[in-house]
């Protein structure tokens, strides 16, 4: 059975990114995102809200891109998959595990303004205040099984123009008529 690992979200940074580079060079980037569900109570008509927080952890080209261009409350929109940390913390010798997003995509939303830094500058910049950067593919994971489509079916020629309706003589009576006996 096949089965998907893919995180989508939209939200606001809520510090800005945490840095790191490693001996090899590599950057990382780890951020944590709020996410915020708003609706109506419908017993006391109030308006209620609940914020989720998420950790995502940029890598590579990505990681210098957040680094360079996101601050705290930067919107953005992240693709990605869950990705679960086990290690033994030092102080209490205890396993302790995290629940993060792996970020394959970025796309940074709002205004160009936003917070008065500017944001964007790289990638595809569509003139609306947005730019994306999707990081380069990791090794490719198995492909799932797919169903084959059937060949689309072949182009139908137009039909022929209709020919306009047969013109009634001006007798008044209906074609119907002439089947009645007298």
């Amino acid at each position: 059975m096949a089965s998907v690992n893919k995180v989508i979200i939209v939200g606001n940074l809520g510090r800005d990114p945490e840095m790191r580079t490693f001996p090899s060079g590599d950057q990382v980037a780890n951020v944590t995102i709020a996410t915020t569900d708003r609706w109506r109570d419908k017993n006391s008509g109030e308006n209620r809200e609940a914020t989720e927080w998420h950790r995502v952890v940029f890598n590579g080209k990505l990681a210098e891109i957040v680094g360079q261009y996101l601050r705290k409350g930067s919107q953005v929109y992240v693709e990605g998959s869950l990705r679960t940390r086990k290690w033994t913390d030092q102080a209490t010798g205890q396993e302790r595990y995290a629940t993060e997003i792996r970020a394959d995509t970025m796309q940074m939303l709002g205004s160009r303004q936003g917070g008065g830094q500017q944001q964007g500058g790289y990638g595809s910049d569509d003139g609306y205040g947005e730019s994306s950067y999707e990081a380069p593919r990791r090794a490719p994971a198995p492909a799932p099984m797919q169903q084959q489509r059937p060949a689309a079916p072949a182009a139908r020629p137009a039909p022929a123009p209709m020919s306009p309706p047969p013109q009634r003589a001006a007798s008044g009576f209906d074609d119907m008529d002439d089947d009645i006996p007298f």
